[in-house]
């Protein structure tokens, strides 16, 4: 329970810690100003944000410091233990780097992967050279990829939990019919307290912020074993990570498509996990691991990408009505209780014949309306709204029949979510 304790504490002191808590605001800043382009965007779109980009980075934030208070409680319990010179910070400093650069590569399979090929080069070169100075990265690969395996698992759950808020609808032509989706992009920032094995002189620096190892520790039996049975002290450093999650859907409504990439991370980060204990067999294993992490990660994106190529699209218009692809909270549609996936049949008793008619209605041009409604169940229903004050829209995104003559239309085939917004910022200046 002290070792638990001791965790929390190190978790605390990266929020409130002056050093610490700078980095922190730093990120919120960095999140705050991506939430900010994503609510002009949906503005544009629907007449009104979705959601604020205080609400959107304050979940971030929130919800990231829980989520690394409970990966901290994990590594301690999993006996994840690194060398004080081990230079593990890097794998935390490289998540920053491409949250900033190269986002498309955020994930920590990839900056572990190349962290741990970083530091076997830098291992085998200096036992090659007879010069032990150059090993200067010096990572146990099994803790390292255990603890990637872990943030995977605590990835998957922010995913399910946080990665619908703040989705953007977009388009695309699938065998000449528009379709409509969503684009999808979350980032939370991750306190982590990482156990450090001290030596002598490190542990009177630290002295009142080291404890005694427990005896079960360390649970997992890495290089470092043989080291902590000669030195059992111990201390925590806190470090800042970004965690990161994108994606494009068709085929699925915004929730189920969080929840089913939720569950494909979470059970990566457990394969990952089990994985990683052939470590200990030697250099062969090690290189192994580090290609399977980076590699099952890529092939489990190309796997989402095939099923949104190939499943049947989720919303898309036809002879029989006009789909809605989204509605805006507080909006006169959300009061009359259309939802994502609804149909629209009737407008004022009239089957709708020409697109125009609605495109009208969606732009805020009428005082009462009647809709017949097709739910995805098959159900349809009648709704009504009258009294509607001046100026103010419907509130939906519609998928429409036909690309609109104004080009009004955020269409999306193979691009990732920058460009989408991208799209999205050129059509705003016209």
């Amino acid at each position: 329970m002290d070792i638990a304790i001791h965790t929390l504490r190190a978790v605390a002191s990266a929020i409130v810690d002056p050093s610490n808590s700078f980095i922190l605001i730093m990120i919120a800043l960095i999140f705050y100003n991506k939430n900010k382009k994503i609510a002009i965007m949906q503005k544009m779109i629907m007449g009104e944000s979705l959601d604020s980009p205080f609400e959107l980075t304050i979940s971030q934030i929130v919800l990231g410091i829980f989520a690394g208070a409970i990966a901290s409680l994990m590594f301690t319990f999993l006996g994840l233990v690194f060398d004080e010179n081990s230079n593990i910070y890097l794998l935390f400093m490289l998540s920053l780097f491409f949250m900033a650069f190269k986002p498309r590569f955020i994930c920590f399979a990839y900056s572990g992967a190349v962290l741990g090929l970083t530091s076997l080069a830098f291992k085998y070169a200096a036992i090659i050279l007879h010069m032990p100075k150059l090993n200067i990265v010096n990572i146990d690969i099994l803790t390292l990829m255990t603890l990637v395996g872990v943030l995977h698992i605590i990835e998957g759950i922010l995913v399910m939990i946080d990665g619908s808020r703040g989705a953007i609808p977009v388009f695309t032509n699938r065998d000449n019919k528009i379709i409509g989706g969503f684009a999808l992009k979350r980032y939370w920032a991750l306190p982590i307290a990482i156990l450090i094995l001290l030596s002598t002189a490190s542990t009177d620096l630290l002295a009142g912020q080291s404890l005694m190892t427990p005896q079960w520790m360390p649970a997992i039996r890495g290089d470092i074993v043989a080291k902590i049975l000669k030195n059992s002290i111990i201390a925590s450093i806190a470090l800042y990570g970004v965690i990161g999650y994108s994606s494009i859907t068709f085929t699925k409504t915004k929730a189920t498509k969080t929840l089913f990439s939720g569950v494909l991370i979470m059970s990566y980060g457990l394969l990952l996990t089990a994985i990683s204990q052939l470590a200990v067999f030697g250099a062969a294993y090690q290189f192994f691991i580090l290609i399977f992490a980076a590699g099952l990660h890529e092939a489990m994106l190309q796997l989402e990408k095939h099923l949104e190529l190939t499943l049947k699209p989720k919303f898309m218009s036809s002879d029989e009505g006009i789909m809605v692809l989204e509605v805006a909270p507080r909006s006169p549609a959300f009061q009359m209780g259309i939802q994502s996936g609804d149909l629209i049949v009737q407008i004022n008793d009239k089957v709708i014949e020409f697109e125009d008619e609605i495109v009208n209605i969606v732009k805020g041009n009428f005082k009462s309306l009647t809709f017949k409604i097709k739910k995805p169940s098959g159900e349809l229903i009648d709704t009504s709204y009258s009294n509607m004050p001046g100026n103010k829209r419907l509130g939906i995104v519609i998928v429409p029949r036909e690309v609109p003559k104004d080009n009004s239309i955020i269409k999306v085939d193979d691009e990732s979510f920058k460009d989408v917004l991208d799209k999205m910022k050129d059509i705003d200046k016209k």
